[in-house]
């Protein structure tokens, strides 16, 4: 397995709203390497992002490059991982931002801190279990286990050494930093006997939320407020997968403990807390239905009420030819009937260097066919096309996209990460989305800011951003095996007025290809 500094998860990188970050990573491993700051937005700085043959050329065996980056106007809990096929299984760790000095948090502070990375894990070289799913035209197999900080828990037939413990003192409050780091699969989270507060997704501030249980899409982060007023004993915190489409999934439940000080290891965890059905779709609805902005005047909510460009993506699943695999076809994904190819070379390099042939410009603002998306299987598709192909966005702009899920081959969640961006969830449904009616349900003054959000089964997701932030930004499925099935693309946003508003010149020891 592949990890950093020898551990998994790796270090967690700790810095503050304002702080200029260096991280030379050097690649010891027989694979290219890249890494993702996920959820940082690089501020014309596309070249520290890290995805694969997108802002960069991989860093090959032996070779090493220096991310340099600004963290600016952020702070909260993020986190980095490999963004090259599916190494970020094992190669991935915590970003913690804290605020600028002297800015206290707008909720009550907390006693101490912790990080909990939900992650997933295979008895197999993850690229190997990729490669032979490619190579067969079927899905990869499903995971043999979730982790919390690395380790299974007591209900896989594991030691103890193998179960990770918080301790926590009587009467004090903890924050808590929870990062779905899994590869493929959603998760609920609980702690058994307790109550949590969420006060921030994806390092930006939240209305305080009290759960029982919380849901974390992959890429997601949820930092929860949890206060030890219980009797004294050890109590199971929990992640199991949410599913509620009809495929294979990794369905056991990863276990650690939260340990009272002075209680013995030798005493029994309280049970795992009833937590919702995996195909709980309900409680998921509810639960992100309930999340808001803290639109406060030190934190405010800057959504953009008018709109410049409407977007609509169909997002398909669909089988293509494949004379080498030997069913004789694959499965495959698509964005508005496309199923992008990654290049040869960097998308942001082959545009800031000039060079021709790389990409075209002309990703479509809506699918090239409408029919009834969310209705009876379409089992045969609707005759998708491969393409590098970028979707080109003047500087500043407005833009609403609504990510449609289809029901080409099955119905199924997607957690869409924009890389470059946060943006406002400002409405979602079940069905096909009404660009007449659903509009006046947006949540047009305290929607929840994100860089992650689901698209749920059979449904649809409206999201708003402004393009202020000149690049290549890539936007893709973060479950790994539909990202690797072709459900990506990219935003070309255009340099605005003058050098605060254009991508900086690329740093020198940029990879090459």
């Amino acid at each position: 397995m592949a990890t950093v500094n020898g551990s998994y998860p790796g270090p967690t990188i700790y810095a503050r709203e304002g702080d200029r970050v260096v991280v030379a990573v050097t690649n010891r491993v027989a694979y290219n390497v890249t890494i993702h700051w996920h959820g940082l937005k690089q501020r014309r700085n596309g070249w520290a992002d890290g995805p694969a043959y997108v802002t960069q050329c991989p860093i090959q065996p032996g070779g090493t490059y220096a991310y340099d980056f600004n963290v600016t106007g952020q702070r909260g809990t993020l986190w980095w991982h490999a963004h090259i096929a599916w190494l970020r299984a094992t190669v991935n760790g915590a970003i913690v931002v804290l605020p600028a000095r002297g800015v206290p948090y707008p909720f009550p502070k907390p006693d101490a801190e912790a990080e909990i990375i939900l992650g997933e894990w295979w008895h197999a070289d993850v690229e190997a279990v990729e490669k032979q799913g490619r190579a067969l035209g079927m899905a990869p197999n499903t995971s043999d286990a979730h982790t919390i900080n690395g380790k299974p828990g007591p209900l896989f037939p594991c030691s103890e050494k193998h179960t990770h413990a918080l301790q926590v003192q009587w009467g004090k409050t903890y924050l808590l930093r929870i990062i779905n780091a899994a590869v493929n699969d959603e998760l609920f989270f609980s702690i058994a006997g307790h109550t949590m507060t969420v006060v921030e997704i994806d390092a930006t501030y939240t209305k305080p939320l009290s759960a029982s249980a919380i849901q974390l899409s992959p890429g997601q982060t949820t930092n929860v407020l949890v206060r030890a007023d219980q009797r004294p004993g050890r109590y199971f915190m929990a992640a199991k997968p949410f599913n509620d489409a009809a495929v294979p999934a990794d369905n056991k439940t990863a276990t650690a403990i939260l340990q009272y000080a002075g209680v013995p290891a030798s005493v029994l965890p309280a049970p795992p807390r009833l937590m919702p059905e995996t195909n709980g779709t309900g409680f998921v609805a509810a639960f992100h239905d309930r999340l808001r902005s803290l639109n406060s005047a030190r934190y405010p909510a800057a959504l953009p009420l008018a709109v410049d460009r409407r977007l609509l993506y169909a997002i398909g699943l669909n089988i293509d030819p494949c004379a080498s695999c030997p069913k004789g076809s694959r499965l495959a994904a698509s964005l508005n009937n496309i199923t992008f190819v990654m290049p040869r070379v960097a998308l942001l390099q082959a545009h800031y260097g000039g060079l021709k042939g790389v990409f075209t410009a002309d990703f479509p603002d809506r699918p090239p066919a409408r029919f009834n998306y969310t209705g009876a299987p379409l089992t045969a598709g609707l005759g998708t096309s491969l393409g590098t192909r970028l979707s080109r966005v003047a500087y500043n702009a407005s833009v609403e996209l609504v990510l449609q899920d289809t029901n080409l081959l099955s119905v199924e969640t997607h957690p869409f990460h924009l890389h470059g961006y946060n943006f406002f969830v400002v409405g979602r449904g079940v069905g096909n989305f009404d660009p007449t009616k659903d509009p006046s349900k947006y949540n047009l003054v305290d929607p929840p800011e994100r860089n992650t959000v689901g698209v749920p089964a059979g449904g649809w997701t409206a999201i708003r951003f402004r393009a202020d932030n000149p690049g290549v930004w890539f936007l893709h499925c973060h479950l790994e095996v539909h990202t690797s099935w072709g459900l990506r693309m990219a935003f070309l946003v255009e340099d605005g007025d003058g050098p605060d508003e254009s991508v900086l010149p690329p740093p020198k020891d940029l990879p090459e290809c």
